[in-house]
């Protein structure tokens, strides 16, 4: 999923800009937008939902022959961003959220950071321009995004399993506890190079497809790091490959890390 964000101040033109950009993305795959509603609260008081709400149920799920709408607790950009990667969303336009790490286009004088562009309104926009910088931005998967990536392979009625890995920050590592890790990328060869392991790694005998992911920038103790996904005809095939894709990302894809503890800060040669 490719994902980009309108911001701006109040009337700049933010909604505006989202909608012409959801129409132009439309014509290149499935599109998927986030807003920011800031404090406002759409879970009516005193409506059946917010009376489960009320009761305790961590999450309400509101359904009508059109629509579905879950109420959770403790929401983020992060969540929400999963939510439509989970869904097979191709692009996704995040309206708000200033101090997210997007990239953005900024309308007005507003004050982010990551500006992709600026404009001082919606009609300055040159559309074509945007989809253009949309499409070279990195991709963004869960590890349910990968899955169904694969899972739309061409040849996946040859697949007997998919099998998968997801690499997480350790917290404990004998006696010192990780607050968090900073990944940096070696940009397009990175995934330049992870495309390659996963092309070779296909010609091995009964494997079906291989896709791997891995996130950069800081990532706190306990979340995902890295995902692979492996197709192939009978277990005994895929759990080799599945092993042969970790240890090859490790040693051949341009990616440093940072551990943060709380001991110091140092960078560490081995990225898992």
């Amino acid at each position: 999923m490719k994902i980009i964000s309108v911001v701006g101040h109040k009337k700049t033109g933010k909604t505006t800009l989202v909608e012409w950009l959801v129409k132009a993305l439309k014509d290149h795959g499935s599109v998927g937008t986030v807003k920011h509603l800031h404090e406002t609260e759409l879970n009516t008081p005193h409506t059946d939902t917010w009376k489960h709400a009320q009761a305790g149920a961590d999450v309400v799920i509101g359904v009508t022959p059109n629509e579905l709408v879950k109420f959770s607790r403790k929401n983020t950009l992060t969540n929400a961003l999963d939510e439509l990667a989970d869904e097979g969303v191709d692009f996704c336009v995040v309206e708000g959220f200033k101090d997210s790490p997007l990239p953005k286009i900024a309308l007005g004088r507003v004050d982010v950071s990551n500006i992709i562009m600026r404009i001082e309104k919606p009609d300055d926009a040159n559309i074509d321009e945007i989809l253009k910088i949309v499409n070279k931005l990195p991709e963004f998967h869960t590890l349910d995004s990968l899955v169904n990536k694969i899972r739309s392979s061409k040849d996946i009625e040859r697949a007997g399993a998919i099998g998968t890995f997801t690499g997480i920050v350790r917290a404990v590592s004998e006696d010192t506890r990780t607050e968090f890790l900073e990944f940096e990328a070696y940009g397009e060869v990175a995934q330049r190079k992870m495309n390659e392991i996963c092309r070779d790694l296909k010609e091995k005998d009964g494997i079906i497809d291989v896709a791997m992911h891995h996130r950069t920038g800081i990532i706190q103790s306990g979340e995902n790091i890295v995902y692979i996904v492996v197709a192939a005809g009978h277990r005994q095939q895929l759990f080799p490959v599945l092993s042969e894709a970790i240890e090859r990302l490790k040693a051949e894809v341009p990616i440093w890390k940072k551990e943060h503890t709380l001991k110091g800060e140092w960078w560490v040669h081995d990225i898992h």
